[in-house]
Formats: C-alpha cells, sequence, structure tokens
C-alpha cells in the first residue's frame, strides 16, 4: 500500500466512551441527549458501535450513576436497549414490561430516574412485530397476561379510526396501535406523574416516544 493510499483512505480510530461525570450530566439538555441516542442507533445500524472498556466502566460507574435518559421499553429480547443506541455502563436507565406501558411502580421508577438522578430525558420505546400489542388486539385470556393486556387496551380504543381489517393479522393496524400504544404511555406518563409533568413543563425534561424495527435495528422517533 502507497502513501498516497494510506492518506485516501485513513484508518478511523475507534470511539471510547466512559461513564458520564456529574458535571457532564448537568450540562447536557433534553435535544442533546435525543441526539446522542440517534447518532448512537446511527452507529448500531451501521455496525460502527464504540469501543468501551467495560472493566474499567464498571469500576468507575461503582461510585455513583449519572445517565441521560431514562427508557422505557418492551421486554422483547430481540431489543437490546443500550445496545441499540450505543451506549454504555451509567448511561441509561431502562425499564421493561410487555407492551412498554407506564405502571405505578414504572412511574416511580421514571421519578427516580430524573427528578432525583437528573436524567434529562424519557423515552417511551415500542417495536414492531409486538407480542402484547398482538394479543391485546386478539384479546388473549391467560393468566396474570390479562390484567396486563388491559393497560394496552386504550390504544386499541384510540385505534377505532383505523380504515381497514383491525385484526391482528393486519401489520399496518398492529403498527397503528402500536404506536397510539406509545402515545397513550406518554399521555398516561404526564397525567399520573405531577412530577414528570412539571419537568418537562419547565423545559427540564422531555418527554417523548420511538419505536423500533425489528429488521433493520432502526429507530424512528415519533414527532
Amino acid at each position: 500500500m502507497t502513501n498516497e493510499t494510506m492518506q485516501s483512505n485513513p484508518i478511523a480510530l475507534p470511539r471510547r466512551e466512559r461513564v458520564l461525570t456529574a458535571d457532564e450530566q448537568a450540562a447536557l439538555t433534553p435535544d442533546d441527549v435525543i441526539k446522542a441516542l440517534k447518532e448512537g442507533n446511527e452507529r448500531f445500524v451501521d455496525n460502527n458501535v464504540t469501543a468501551r472498556d467495560h472493566s474499567a466502566m464498571v469500576r468507575e460507574a461503582a461510585a455513583g450513576q449519572f445517565p441521560k435518559a431514562v427508557v422505557l421499553s418492551c421486554i422483547d429480547s430481540r431489543i437490546p436497549v443500550e445496545d441499540v443506541f450505543d451506549r454504555g455502563i451509567g448511561d441509561l436507565f431502562v425499564g421493561r414490561v410487555a407492551g412498554n406501558f407506564a405502571n405505578t411502580d414504572l412511574l416511580g421508577s421514571m421519578e427516580f430516574g430524573c427528578k432525583v438522578m437528573g436524567a434529562k430525558l424519557i423515552l417511551v420505546l415500542g417495536h414492531e412485530s409486538c407480542g402484547a400489542i398482538t394479543s391485546a388486539i386478539d384479546d388473549v385470556k391467560l393468566g396474570n397476561i390479562t390484567s396486563m393486556l388491559a393497560n394496552i387496551k386504550p390504544a386499541i380504543t384510540a385505534s377505532e379510526d383505523f380504515q381497514g381489517d383491525k385484526s391482528s393479522k393486519n401489520k399496518d393496524y398492529v403498527m397503528y396501535v402500536l404506536k397510539n400504544n406509545v402515545i397513550n404511555t406518554i399521555k398516561t406518563i404526564k397525567e399520573k406523574s405531577p412530577i414528570l409533568k412539571e419537568m418537562e413543563d419547565m423545559g427540564s425534561i422531555k418527554i417523548v416516544g420511538a419505536y423500533y424495527n425489528i429488521n433493520t435495528g432502526v429507530v424512528t422517533f415519533l414527532d
């Protein structure tokens, strides 16, 4: 390889990150965090993720944590949240429940993450081909799953204006319900957590939604 070739095709050095500090967290805005998550997802999709020394980060994080965001995700095993956004140890609080809805326990966890620990963003992350969504559409009755799915039913009600076959076999309808479920979860957070609603009104945090494409790895943020 000639010097000219080496200059025209420089070898990119891997990005390396360390655990966020309190001052760095405090300096972030909600929009900074959204930008970081979008850029991280682009790296994930491009298979260009950040190189990290996890052993060193474990030791660094032992003294304290100053995460950027709280992500409320489904439990689906195909969505490794930190990997999807190319984040490391100490970067995210992650709450998971089938159907990514917000109950009292998750609301309290989000309040802890933002009000107590200083996270600047709440992201409600749905995903395509969500079994909880299709099960709610099919009105599945099975043990505790029945009461769990009741949390998703408001999204089905909100989707009554869908034009077409309203069944779990219709991918377009399932996607419509999925998006309405994310929107309903955001509404629930604001209605049932005065703490988080006030923080958003003051501009301290943002509460936003997105969904994950299990075929491509792309996260699409909702307007």
